[in-house]
């Protein structure tokens, strides 16, 4: 696969572009800029960001959680590398943000946007241990308020597979395409779950152009809309893994 390879060390704001992309490509979140997230997400010489910060702050679904994040922890670049990392994987740092804090931006952003049945289940969520990640805002906030820029969804259960940040080992390299090992979300006595890793076809560049470096056999990757983010170090793997299934615990008590 010909691809170009981003610098290990991206800066958050181009991390950011990696996983913002997926969604975007297909019109689903953020200003429609598919091509300059590409083209930010595999450049090597990251040059002037403030086209990309921009950008990044028309994602009204992640760029409060960024924020939050950044705040809680003294940190005052919400595209901070270690903040981007902490929304998408889960890191310690998301658990800097207190019940309170999180409850009060909760309530802030989608209390009018939603029945007051459904209001009622989300808002506890901080005090059963939540915390303003990604798979939060998916598996909580989403099946509950419906958010994607085009409106409300259908195929609920697949849309949050699909939203999710998910993991998959690669097996097979087809062109700009990856055969990988991924679990599916699943309703097992009618609570969410992790089925088994079962094979997965997922994109990895545009006529050779993607974020992973000459991806292998063996490789572990995030996956976001059926896109591939980045190769994920044993320990990104571990937060993402553990997140995960923590908000898929705390969703299990509204359903």
């Amino acid at each position: 696969m010909r691809v170009q390879a981003p610098d290990p060390t991206a800066s958050g704001v181009h991390l950011f572009a990696r996983y913002a992309y997926g969604p975007n490509r297909l019109g689903l979140c953020g200003p429609d800029e598919p091509a300059t997230l590409l083209e930010a997400g595999t450049a090597h010489d990251h040059g002037d960001e403030r086209l990309l910060r921009e950008l990044a702050k028309g994602f009204d679904g992640a760029y409060p959680y960024l924020d939050l994040i950044a705040r809680a922890n003294g940190i005052g670049d919400p595209l901070d590398r270690r903040v981007v990392e902490a929304y998408w994987l889960g890191s310690p740092l998301s658990g800097g943000v207190t019940a309170r804090e999180l409850g009060r931006s909760v309530d802030d952003r989608f209390r009018r946007r939603m029945p007051r049945d459904r209001w009622r289940w989300l808002a506890e969520t901080p005090a059963a241990g939540a915390r303003p990640i990604h798979a939060f805002h998916v598996l909580d906030v989403f099946p509950k308020a419906g958010l994607l820029r085009g409106g409300p969804a259908t195929g609920v259960l697949e849309t949050i597979d699909s939203c999710r940040i998910r993991w998959g080992t690669v097996e097979a390299l087809d062109g700009d395409w990856l055969e990988v090992a991924a679990p599916s979300m699943t309703l097992v006595d009618g609570k969410l779950a992790l089925g088994h890793p079962a094979p997965t076809r997922v994109r990895a560049a545009v006529d050779g152009v993607g974020f992973l470096e000459a991806p292998a056999l063996g490789d572990v990757v995030s996956i976001h809309w059926s896109w591939a983010c980045d190769r994920l170090t044993p320990a990104g793997l571990a937060a993402l893994e553990q997140s995960t299934r923590h908000e898929l615990a705390i969703a299990n008590r509204s359903i």
